[in-house]
């Protein structure tokens, strides 16, 4: 995971954490096992982070500074919105564990005031004062980090092969349910095994989130 070989340094180690979130889950990642990872004693590790809670905002800053907001633009308040929430969620797709932590820097790192006041910005082009353009804000950024993180998907490797095998075993299952009771659940019944992970899924989501913002205009 890490290449020990290389100088540690702050990045090094945020890295080399960051890879070990995706792997094995956020509880993996200690003190002593990054050091173990990058072959130095944790003792070494205390040199760039004073504690673990300073190591998680550093992940958390390094979640929100991957957010490429896209330059302003002449397109509709609600287009330009559209294109800040999918970069949101671009950022936060490759790393579901760690993903609901991106909030504890987004009022703190630089990276994300400045995603914060574009959003701000452009929900008060859309008409909202700014306690109720702060409460938008809020549940747009939480939304799409709770997307992100739900994403059963992402949870754990398989195979394809086990993969499709357990879509199936759920879809039968829900269609051997009695029809006269669910018979809308048993018609959706493979997109509702399916539909996490997808891309045309988190579309939809996003496209929701703006148009619920619309529709409070």
């Amino acid at each position: 995971m890490a290449k020990r070989n290389q100088r540690l340094s702050r990045d090094v180690i945020v890295d080399c954490a960051m890879a070990l979130a995706d792997a094995e889950g956020l509880e993996a990642v200690t003190i002593r096992r990054l050091a173990q990872e990058n072959g130095v004693t944790p003792m070494a590790m205390y040199w760039h982070f004073n504690d673990k809670e300073a190591l998680l905002d550093a992940l958390a800053a390094h979640l929100v500074e991957a957010v490429k907001l896209p330059p302003p633009s002449e397109a509709p308040w609600d287009a330009q919105l559209r294109d800040v929430l999918e970069a949101i969620a671009v950022a936060l797709r490759p790393h579901p564990a760690v993903a609901g932590m991106a909030a504890r820097q987004v009022l703190v790192a630089d990276a994300g005031l400045e995603l914060t006041e574009r959003v701000l910005a452009l929900l008060a082009e859309a008409g909202l004062e700014p306690r109720r353009a702060a409460e938008v804000a809020t549940f747009l950024f939480c939304s799409v980090v709770a997307l992100v993180a739900g994403d059963p998907g992402q949870r754990e490797v398989v195979t394809p092969e086990d993969l499709e095998d357990r879509l199936r075993l759920k879809t039968a299952t829900l269609a051997a349910l009695p029809p006269t009771r669910f018979p809308h659940l048993i018609a959706a019944a493979p997109g509702l095994v399916s539909c996490f992970g997808q891309d045309d899924f988190f579309d939809l989501n996003l496209d929701l989130l703006v148009q619920g913002v619309r529709g409070i205009r």
